[in-house]
């Protein structure tokens, strides 16, 4: 093992913004952040891996499913009810696409974008 997972950081327009998101969905606490950097500490023990938000000037949303502007990456949420937790991530800003069946068509996952227009999936392992 070369080093251990410390951080996450998306690139954004609005730092203060995508972090009160992110804390929101995840149940973390915005616990440091200015024009330029945000961070989510999570629910986690030792507080590791947080969440990191960066501005960038001239930010370009991903454009997803098209590779115009590339998602670059995403991230899974596990949720025990597609159905309330899509109602949860709608009412504190996210986007639905509409994405939600797997390979064998059963619908496990389902596909939003946060407000800064990153792709993120609220996922149902199969039982």
């Amino acid at each position: 093992m070369i080093g251990t997972f410390d951080v996450l950081v998306l690139d954004c327009a609005d730092t203060r913004a995508l972090a009160r998101f992110y804390a929101e969905l995840l149940g973390g606490e915005v616990v440091a952040f200015d024009e330029d950097w945000a961070e989510v500490v999570l629910p986690i023990e030792g507080n590791r891996p947080l969440l990191a938000f960066q501005q960038v000037e001239h930010y370009r949303a991903p454009e997803w499913p098209g590779q115009d502007v590339p998602q670059q990456m995403h991230i899974d949420v596990k949720v025990d009810d597609l159905d309330v937790g899509e109602a949860a991530v709608l009412a504190i800003g996210a986007t639905a696409t509409g994405a939600a069946k797997d390979d064998a068509g059963i619908e496990s996952f389902r596909v939003y974008l946060d407000p800064a227009g990153h792709p993120f999936c609220l996922i149902r392992p199969g039982d």
